[in-house]
């Protein structure tokens, strides 16, 4: 029963913590999502240790214990692909956003040339 208790304690005070970081704005709650689900996977699995045996055996796992840490890197790898996604993502819009302010700096200084040559003339 501790280990039990343990668990549950822990995926308690993950969610816990999680909310805190986007209370206090520390995190986005779009990538909170995912923390929470793990927590909350950990806070369920703590109190029913024997959901993990059932699933492996409905599954046809030799040795059900596994299934959780297949499952547990298999969220890792879909977190890490999303993650990659959305830096792609932002280096390509920061990219862009650069040669605008690139092409805006250009057109400023032709105009100020010109004004410039007015000026004088």
């Amino acid at each position: 029963m501790t280990y039990q208790l343990t668990s549950a304690l822990l995926g308690f005070a993950l969610a816990a913590v999680i909310l805190w970081l986007i209370y206090t704005d520390h995190m986005h709650t779009r990538h909170a999502f995912w923390w929470l689900a793990i927590a909350v996977t950990v806070f369920v699995l703590g109190f029913f240790p024997h959901l993990v045996d059932w699933l492996g055996i409905r599954l046809g796992v030799a040795y059900p214990p596994v299934l959780a840490l297949v499952a547990a890197i298999g969220v890792l790898l879909v977190k890490l692909l999303i993650m990659d996604i959305e830096n792609s993502r932002q280096e390509r819009s920061l990219r862009r956003l650069i040669q605008r302010v690139a092409i805006l700096e250009a057109d400023m200084k032709k105009i100020n040339a010109v004004n410039s040559a007015e000026d004088k003339g």
